[in-house]
């Protein structure tokens, strides 16, 4: 019982402060409207996606419950300036209608693929956060072909690399924590059906709760350079951050050796939701890392 407490607790603290920090926004919407944006069907699912600007692509992967203004509003306009951006609704979030099919790291991924293939984009630099950042990973797996370079923001590919805390918090959710939250007013504005959203909360917890983990040998096999970002203190176990660096071919003495194609940036004072609110922080390392 004292455990379910914290845990329902934690979330709690993380709601509050998604909308603290959304509040001290004055507008956390596109500064820019989309070039294109529709529907692309797969199966019996119709994603949405948006595209800006013009250039190398870049998709865009939104964390969980967010939609693509929510999460990406305030960069998108920097990035579209020299990028062809393209941002994915994953299932059942925000334009995308809520479905029954069996949500899946690589049925997700093959969405993302689907959309790419949809708008003849052949290959990708591809940037997830959180939720998002686990498809990025298995995206990078399945389809390591299409992928130019990836971004992880404060992701893991196993549930081992979040700390125990966050893996308790995950198996508390109820549907009743995020109602009359931030996500909910941006899932009101945009859903085709608003009534899916108690459902479509209840998929995306169950999935949630259940421990997964996309394989150290796979990661290892990873090709492409990675960039990884996350706070000091954004939920992320650092130990098994560090052994993810070291799997991309990091963590050695670059004095010694070449330096490696792969990066890690922790940045100080961040938890996991005030993290994607640095935007000047986050657009740097972007612009750095996908010359």
């Amino acid at each position: 019982m004292k455990n379910l407490f914290k845990s329902y607790l934690f979330l709690k603290l993380f709601l509050v402060m998604m909308t603290i920090v959304l509040a001290a926004l004055p507008l956390y919407g596109q500064k820019v409207k989309p070039s294109a944006s529709g529907y692309v069907s797969v199966n019996d699912l119709k994603v949405y996606y948006e595209v800006y600007g013009e250039g190398k692509p870049l998709v865009l992967l939104h964390g969980a419950f967010m939609t693509i203004d929510m999460n990406w509003g305030q960069l998108i306009p920097e990035l579209s300036k020299s990028r062809k951006v393209i941002a994915i609704e994953l299932q059942g979030h925000g334009h995308t209608s809520f479905s029954e099919r069996k949500l899946s790291h690589a049925t997700l991924a093959g969405d993302v693929a689907k959309v790419m293939d949809y708008l003849k984009v052949a290959k990708a630099d591809v940037v997830g956060y959180s939720f998002g950042g686990t498809i990025a990973y298995q995206f990078a797996i399945q389809s390591p072909e299409r992928l130019n370079n990836l971004v992880i923001i404060s992701a893991a590919y196993k549930s081992t690399g979040w700390i125990p805390e966050v893996n308790k918090a995950f198996k508390g959710m109820k549907p009743a924590l995020f109602m009359n939250s931030p996500m909910q007013t941006a899932y009101d504005a945009v859903a085709p059906d608003k009534t899916k959203w108690t459902r479509f909360l209840e998929q995306m917890i169950a999935a949630a709760g259940q421990p997964f983990d996309l394989g150290d040998t796979n990661i290892a096999k990873i090709t492409a350079p990675v960039l990884l970002i996350s706070g000091d203190n954004d939920g992320l176990d650092k130990n098994e951050l560090a052994k993810t660096y070291t799997l991309l071919g990091g963590g050695i003495s670059a004095d010694m050796a070449p330096m490696p194609k792969s990066q890690l940036a922790i940045v100080p004072g961040q938890s996991h939701v005030s993290l994607m609110m640095q935007t000047a922080t986050i657009l740097g390392y972007l612009n750095s890392f996908l010359k």
